[in-house]
């Protein structure tokens, strides 16, 4: 009797071994609103993580209103909660300024980052047969910023910072019909902001000659905003790199997640871009290179992971 009931707990054991090896981990990945480009790179590194921890790690993916919400959650959420924000949202939320003046709280001192994920990128896409060859070009000719996004208040800053303010020709056209204004000569340019490459700008240059102005550096200066570079051949007929700017965009959690699920979450989204690439290019813009733009503390999982990797990190990121 003693020995069937040892070998009774013995795999009583094993079985109970066996439910720890493969018990999952559930991560709640607070991204952007479905309709944007955001929310399906939401679902792409949900999709990625699965398959690179064997479905160790669950993501699911959830809507959200805008980065500001996503940060305002953290004082509610869990050990589970990952979100997207732009870094500078994070330190104005720990500073209690901007839209978080009267709604600080202690959790936002725990917000930890993981990795960078595409950036919005600026981009001033312009005509051939506008002659416009820099900002300067674009007095008097008919420019489409569009209304409400981020692009357009962005154009509009920059507009004025550039001295064009009012002598520009401010186009009445949605942003969705860019392209065929372009192409039919309504309009000289437009304004538009993305993750390169972004989609109407790729129908734009494969559908007519154009040109996508680079920024000074000078120019990238006075903006405020980080200095991107988009790849010569990253769209047709783009022969030189293009120097703009982008507001970065970083995957967060906060020193509630454990260390290992914080290391594996990092690991894997760095592992898999490759892959994510093939189907989405998006993700070809996610480099080294975008580790500079997180201004505050990295999760300690996240550190071990860079320090493998031999990431080079900086004193306030660890």
């Amino acid at each position: 009797m003693l020995k069937w009931g040892g070998t009774l707990l013995a795999a009583a054991a094993v079985v109970a071994t066996a439910g720890l090896a493969h018990a999952e981990t559930r991560v709640t990945y607070k991204s952007a609103k479905t309709s944007s480009s955001y929310y399906q790179m939401g679902v792409q590194i949900a999709e990625a993580i699965k398959a690179g921890t064997d479905g160790d790690i669950i993501v699911t993916v959830e809507e959200s209103q805008g980065s500001v919400q996503n940060v305002m959650e953290v004082r509610g959420r869990g050990a589970d909660y990952v979100f997207t924000t732009p870094p500078a949202l994070v330190g104005l939320a720990q500073a209690g300024k901007g839209a978080f003046e009267g709604k600080t709280s202690p959790k936002f001192a725990d917000i930890r980052a993981l990795f960078p994920i595409p950036s919005l990128t600026m981009h001033f896409v312009v005509s051939k047969n506008s002659g416009i060859t820099d900002f300067a070009g674009m007095e008097g000719k008919s420019i489409l910023l569009g209304k409400g996004s981020f692009g357009a208040r962005e154009g509009e800053k920059y507009l004025k910072l550039f001295g064009l303010e009012g002598k520009i020709d401010l186009a009445e056209v949605e942003l969705s019909n860019a392209v065929p204004a372009l192409k039919n000569g309504q309009i000289d340019g437009f304004v538009t902001s993305g993750s390169y490459p972004a989609p109407n700008v790729v129908e734009a240059a494969a559908s007519t000659d154009v040109t996508i102005l680079s920024l000074s550096e000078e120019q990238i200066a006075k903006t405020k905003r980080a200095k991107l570079v988009i790849p010569a051949g990253t769209y047709a007929g783009q022969d030189t790199d293009v120097e703009t700017t982008s507001l970065p965009v970083v995957a967060y959690a906060t020193a509630a997640m454990d260390e290992a699920t914080a290391y594996e979450l990092t690991k894997t989204f760095w592992e898999q871009k490759a892959k994510m690439s093939e189907t989405a290019p998006w993700w070809k813009g996610v480099n080294k290179a975008l580790m500079s733009n997180i201004t505050t503390k990295l999760h300690p999982g996240a550190v071990k992971y860079y320090k493998e990797a031999g990431f080079e990190l900086s004193e306030s990121q660890m």
